[in-house]
């Protein structure tokens, strides 16, 4: 056991050499958990920030005004008055993604009571904020109506006082997530990328054959693998929370560090192993990216990280139940988002232990296979 765990040791270092003397994988490394976190928490937006807003008033009145008026930054720029026979003009160039349109005498009709219709035209490309834009104006077209029927601006129709708390994101802020998230999709890429390009390495520097001849066991091989390029995916992820999501983004870490490295050492032991699997199936590198970017593209997409598994068609979340991803998504949320503790996530923990031990002895198989062949 003592020569195993040396010959696990000697070669994980001699990993670690070879990953510091190719710049090209340092180099992903540091980009990847440094501007690449940044860029997209800042760059890609899910709360409606900016939206472009025109309306085509025929009525001229204080209601439409007021309605016009209410329309304000963050949210929304401020309202741009077109001609009627623009309207189909400016939502086929997409100069504008709402486009309100006052009928004539619409502030006499609201106050006879006889309901006029007042249209609303959304460029739904950008399909997330078209239907968030689309409800914040609702609101504040029903506000300012209820308000000016009433005579009274602090007036309300709700026979209650409804109080919402945002919990664990208060300011509602698509920042703290996607940061979070980007480091999280980050460790699945980079375990899978950096341990089958160890692996194609070998083959092309012809190291491969060394191995062979040395007093080592395939497991040997796979494990010093696995815990060399973990450990430096575990670092920089680690360092990636500090300096990036917590010192330069803000963003408050709410659970356990410590936690969150000893489920991610779990995970890193199957999707690692994924990693050397696709690698046997491939000669070079070129074929390895071809053959991982659909699997990185599932499992990314898949997983939780983008859209809640909830919003998956049930047959196919059962179906993501066996990806590893899956778990460790929800398992980080958990930690990081809510500040859960080992009670609240052992079960995932659990099933990335079984997933992790099923995914080794496939890749073992297939690594044997291949080394024997």
């Amino acid at each position: 056991m003592r020569q195993w765990l040396s010959n696990i040791y000697r070669l994980g270092l001699k990993e670690l050499r070879s990953l510091r003397a190719d710049p090209v994988l340092l180099f992903l490394i540091a980009y990847v958990f440094s501007f690449a976190v940044y860029a997209v928490a800042t760059g890609a937006k899910l709360e409606v920030i900016n939206a472009s807003v025109a309306y085509v008033d025929l009525d001229r009145s204080d209601l439409s005004g007021r309605i016009v008026g209410a329309i304000l930054p963050p949210e929304f720029d401020t309202p741009q008055e077109i001609a009627a026979s623009d309207v189909d003009r400016v939502m086929n160039d997409g100069s504008y993604v709402f486009v309100l349109s006052f009928p004539p005498r619409f502030e006499a009709d609201v106050i006879a009571g006889l309901q006029p219709s007042l249209q609303l035209n959304v460029d739904a490309t950008a399909m997330v904020q078209a239907g968030n834009g689309s409800v914040f104006l609702q609101e504040i077209i029903t506000g300012e109506i209820t308000k000016f029927v009433a005579g009274d601006d602090t007036s309300s129709t709700l026979p209650i006082d409804l109080i919402v708390t945002a919990q664990f994101n208060p300011n509602l802020q698509s920042t703290w997530f996607s940061s979070v998230m980007q480091v999280i999709n980050n460790v699945t890429i980079l375990a899978i990328l950096l341990t089958g390009a160890a692996l194609i390495r070998e083959r092309e520097h012809g190291t491969i054959e060394h191995l062979l001849v040395m007093p080592v066991t395939p497991s040997e091989i796979m494990l010093a693998k696995i815990w060399a390029n973990g450990l430096a995916i575990i670092v920089a992820a680690v360092l990636s929370l500090w300096l990036v999501v917590q010192g330069i983004l803000g963003v408050p870490i709410a659970g356990s560090l410590t936690l969150f490295v000893t489920g991610t050492v779990l995970y890193l032991v199957s999707v690692t192993g994924l990693g050397i699997l696709l690698a046997t199936f491939t000669t070079s590198m070129s074929q390895f990216g071809l053959l991982a970017l659909p699997v990185l593209v599932v499992m990314n997409l898949l997983s939780g990280s983008t859209t809640p598994m909830e919003s998956i068609p049930g047959w196919l979340q059962t179906v993501m139940q066996i990806a590893p991803s899956t778990h460790f998504v929800a398992f980080s949320q958990a930690i990081l988002y809510r500040g859960a503790g080992l009670q609240t996530v052992w079960p995932d923990m659990l099933v990335m232990i079984g997933l992790s031990g099923v995914f080794f002895a496939v890749a073992l198989v297939r690594f044997r296979q291949t080394m024997s062949a």
